[in-house]
């Protein structure tokens, strides 16, 4: 274990700067995205868009593509996919879901036993290296940034309405049907992103975690939202270090750390408080 003098000067070292803020916008902006998800009972899609992103990355290293547009491109993809099933029962879209993350992580697999660079590429997006992270990946990030924010701002008016009150649009001879969809992509496009920089789990454990955390906790939407993105900064800010301090990989880390603070926070809510 390095010294923690060691540790800040890690921290300061040019290598690590892209990698360091490409995973903090992440960290910022995934939460976000999973309390909607949250509220419309879809949090299992994320996962299978993160394992469909990964799919997609290896395909386009297959055929000599860039690695992000393949990521992009598989991810919207199932997104599509997944609006065919928007107005089925709940358990046929948990059924739609599982079968893309199974597809998707098929495809992932037998690219990585059958092609020496596919196996490399498959480590580092499952097991969530974030070191490797270059400026692209960086570049990618930043124009994510206010993209993302100012489509989540506009999408999250048509979104609340639809779920809290359903008849709403009806009463208008109107749909949702392309919100939703335009959210979807949206968070798809996300999730690749982030699956191509800090791994397939760290994304989904950044998307699921922090909402399922200030959901218990927050006394309106607009408070369990900042809630959610403090909780997915800070966790992301503590497993950078520990990371560093302890010479391990940063996706279980942070994993682990999300996963030791939800379950803290279930143990310390009085039972009944939602």
């Amino acid at each position: 274990m390095p010294p923690l003098d060691d540790l800040w000067a890690r921290l300061f070292d040019p290598l690590f700067v892209a990698p360091f803020f490409t995973g903090l916008v992440f960290a910022a902006l995934l939460p976000l995205f999973g309390a909607y998800l949250r509220l419309r009972d879809e949090w299992l899609a994320a996962l299978a868009f993160a394992q469909t992103a990964a799919a997609g990355a290896l395909l386009a290293m297959l055929g000599g593509l860039p690695l992000l547009l393949g990521g992009v491109l598989a991810a919207t993809g199932a997104a599509g996919l997944k609006s065919l099933f928007d107005g089925a029962a709940r358990e046929v879209r948990g059924a739609a879901y599982a079968l893309l993350l199974i597809a998707g992580w098929g495809v992932s697999v037998l690219l990585a036993a059958n092609l020496p660079l596919a196996e490399r590429l498959a480590h580092a997006l499952f097991d969530g290296q974030l070191y490797f992270v270059d400026r692209d990946h960086l570049l990618a990030a930043l124009l994510a940034l206010p993209l993302a924010g100012v489509a989540l701002l506009r999408l999250s008016r048509p979104l609340l309405l639809s779920h809290l009150f359903p008849d709403f649009y009806r009463a208008r001879g109107r749909s949702a049907r392309r919100a939703h969809l335009a959210f979807d992509v949206l968070v798809a496009g996300m999730l690749a992103l982030a699956t191509m920089s800090i791994g397939v789990m760290s994304a989904f454990a950044l998307i699921f975690v922090p909402p399922l955390i200030a959901w218990r906790r927050a006394a309106n939407w607009r408070s369990g939202l900042l809630r959610a993105a403090a909780t997915g900064v800070l966790a992301y800010l503590a497993a950078f270090a520990l990371a560093l301090l302890l010479d391990q990989p940063f996706g279980p880390v942070l994993a682990l750390l999300l996963a030791a603070v939800a379950i803290a926070g279930h143990l310390r809510v009085p039972p009944g408080r939602h």
